[in-house]
């Protein structure tokens, strides 16, 4: 980033924690803040509503940010980490996409990205992960597997297992997993997984481990979502629990994520199977598995120990892997 982005991106963010209380904050006081014009301050008001971000000004009163924002902050993120291993936090306003990012490194090991909003947020298959400012979490972390691909196997299913972990924490009940990579309460999708690696498929590679957790979604962003979702804030308050904030959520999600990925080389999903069993969304149901034009049914039996889907079928027990697989309930007519 040259000198003069990170002086914007510098400006961005001290408006934006000046704005975070949801209260009114004059010109005058925004102008003295950066040290600048009131047409200056002008001018980086509009790159917040670029951003999505909703301005309410009146005259008189200034500028506010109708019920405020829960901004991400590194020192307080970096506080709640209990882990030892020296990981790298990188943290930006906005980014095409944390994954992106981090496969843009020769090598992400230890590092992680997270982003307030993403303009290139992406999901399995190609699908836009909507990525509205400062309302839910999109976190990546790199790491190095000297086993290649097959010390892999069963990593997208083991990383679902660390978001309910997580959630879990602080109480939060009924969630279940959907394979390979999403988690759902009620039938409705809370998280999902993104993984991608480069490097030596039979040797050392780097993998880039992207999770999205929707935790206060807005009726506006959420439109153009094409599935039933759901997020943390309705969860919360359907169960009768307190607000957990980002920092909150971000911090124990990549102690949680550290702990898992810091012995999976050795472990492999095996250790996971029977947990990840315990929140199948679809065990012992009816189902349709897709990958391509191959369309097979049968009862989800779960998976085995290296995280494949295994299907009762016409034919008996059938395995499958990971891949263009989408996985849907089939609903007694």
């Amino acid at each position: 980033m040259s000198e003069a982005n990170t002086l914007e991106a510098g400006s961005l963010r001290q408006i934006l924690v000046l704005l975070a209380d949801g209260e009114f904050h004059s010109g005058e006081e925004l102008g003295l803040l950066l040290g600048v014009s009131r047409a200056a301050v002008w001018k980086h008001l509009q790159k917040l509503e670029g951003l999505g971000i909703k301005l309410l000004s009146i005259k008189g009163r200034g500028y506010c940010i109708d019920g405020g924002l829960d901004l991400l902050d590194l020192e307080k993120i970096g506080a709640q980490i209990h882990s030892s291993l020296p990981i790298k936090l990188n943290l930006f306003p906005q980014i095409d996409s944390t994954n992106a990012y981090l496969m843009r490194h020769a090598d992400p090991a230890l590092q992680v990205c997270l982003a307030e909003s993403q303009s290139a947020g992406r999901g399995r298959r190609g699908r836009v992960w909507v990525s509205p400012f400062a309302q839910n979490i999109y976190c990546s972390i790199g790491w190095g597997f000297e086993g290649g691909v097959a010390a892999l196997e069963g990593l997208s299913l083991a990383v679902g297992l660390v978001i309910v972990r997580t959630l879990q924490r602080y109480g939060v009940a009924g969630l279940q997993l959907k394979w390979p990579n999403d988690v759902l309460y009620q039938d409705h999708k809370l998280a999902g997984v993104l993984i991608e690696m480069t490097g030596d498929p039979a040797g050392y590679c780097q993998v880039v481990i992207g999770v999205g957790i929707n935790v206060a979604m807005d009726d506006d962003s959420a439109h153009v979502i094409t599935q039933s979702w759901i997020d943390l804030r309705t969860i919360v308050e359907q169960q009768g629990l307190p607000c957990v904030s980002r920092n909150q959520l971000v911090a124990a999600l990549i102690d949680e994520l550290l702990l898992v990925l810091n012995g999976y080389e050795q472990t492999g999903f095996a250790d996971y199977c029977v947990e990840w069993q315990s929140f199948n969304a679809h065990a012992g149901q009816m189902v349709e598995l897709r990958n391509g034009n191959n369309v097979c049914n049968g009862i989800c039996v779960g998976v085995n120990e290296v995280g494949a889907l295994v299907l009762e079928t016409a034919i008996g027990r059938e395995i499958f892997h990971g891949g263009e697989i989408s996985l849907r309930r089939v609903y007694d007519s």
